[in-house]
């Protein structure tokens, strides 16, 4: 109640002074348009005044003061109450409900002629805001519910195999092979988490590039030799096309990164037997990378949502990763101000392709390994 008192209490004097405002505009206004008038008249004319006259006009003058800033005073006030205090109203309980999580709020749109008022502005800006926060809340959530999910997986498997460990008298086949579980589960564990503080830095960028020449052919090289012993347990085919000299100006750790999940990917995804093609070529100004495989495709509809976090089209392959190596190789080729796309049919295989600005005539240097 006492809130509500002195809310009334200040719009009165608010009130109060507006209306002192127009009184005193309209004194003035009227009185030096009244003695312009008389002055002009008396001189035009040689009459003469008398104190009656002047008590009257006076008084007169007054009353028409009063009443012409009490009309202007309503005026204003309903014009502030539909032009002004309705909009605030609107954008205050507004920010109300996003105080509260309530991100689907918006306002609606304020009734005024001129489409350029500022209120109208302020609110496109309010629901525009709204609507990122809502969509950042989505994605937090999202990947909280994701990381508790990813954990939860590694989590079971060590403590089932940790129990089943305990057992006296178990054999030592039957040992070697519940360790490997706890191990292979517990790396798995650590590769998410490795993930996740990278992607992290990535996005706060906190990861400053530092650019600098080096042949793109040998990157590439050294980056699928690390994946021999992968393709050779699945004796896979592998076909490399690579152009000599193609000189690229770009952080070569970070774009490392971009190479070893497509090569892991190409890998992880193509049958036994199968084929993974790497081809380096220069397109124009462009140095493009393509990465193929024979593995199993991907659908329209999958390709859509590939570069999310933690998105995964392939359940049956969601016990090799945790979803977070595409959306890395994204995050790090907007960083680099490359370009990415992927073609993918379903039962023929994948094919992504990497655009990178290319270097000429730039004294080269060794990527780090």
């Amino acid at each position: 109640m006492r809130a509500a008192e002195k809310r009334r209490r200040v719009r009165w004097l608010f009130s109060l002074r507006r209306y002192l405002i127009f009184f005193a505009l309209m004194a003035f206004v009227i009185t030096c348009c009244m003695l312009l008038f008389l002055n002009s008249v008396l001189q035009s004319t040689g009459w003469v005044l008398t104190r009656d006259h002047v008590e009257q006009a006076a008084k007169l003058t007054f009353a028409n003061v009063v009443l012409l800033s009490l009309l202007c005073t309503v005026i204003d006030g309903i014009r502030r109450r539909f032009m002004v205090e309705r909009p605030v109203r609107q954008i205050i309980r507004a920010a109300d409900r996003i105080i509260q999580g309530d991100f689907s709020v918006r306002v609606p749109p304020v009734g005024n002629a001129d489409d350029g008022d500022g209120f109208a502005i302020i609110a496109a800006y309010f629901n525009q805001m709204a609507g990122e926060l809502s969509g950042i809340e989505t994605l937090r959530t999202d990947f909280i519910a994701n990381v508790s999910h990813e954990m939860k997986t590694p989590l079971a498997v060590i403590q089932n195999y940790g129990t089943m460990l305990q057992q006296p008298g178990l054999p030592e086949e039957k040992r070697i092979e519940y360790a490997k579980a706890v191990t292979d589960a517990s790396r798995r564990l650590a590769n998410l988490m490795t993930n996740i503080l990278k992607l992290n830095r990535l996005e706060n960028q906190q990861i400053y590039p530092e650019a600098k020449t080096y042949d793109l052919g040998e990157q590439l090289c050294e980056c699928m030799l690390a994946f021999e012993g992968a393709w050779e347990e699945k004796e896979l085919e592998i076909s490399a096309d690579l152009e000599e000299n193609v000189l690229v100006k770009t952080d070569a750790e970070l774009l490392s990164l971009v190479w070893n999940n497509l090569f892991s990917n190409a890998v992880k995804f193509t049958e036994p037997h199968g084929t993974v093609s790497v081809s380096l070529h220069v397109e124009g100004a462009d140095a493009v990378v393509r990465v193929s495989d024979t593995g199993c495709g991907i659908s329209p509809e999958v390709g859509k949502h590939m570069f999310e976090k933690f998105y995964q089209g392939d359940t049956s392959h969601a016990t090799q990763g945790n979803g977070l190596g595409l959306a890395l190789v994204k995050r790090v080729i907007d960083i680099v101000g490359g370009e990415i796309s992927v073609e993918s049919q379903v039962g023929v295989g994948s094919t992504f392709t990497v655009r990178l600005e290319r270097r000429e005539d730039e004294a080269m240097e060794k990527p780090s390994a």
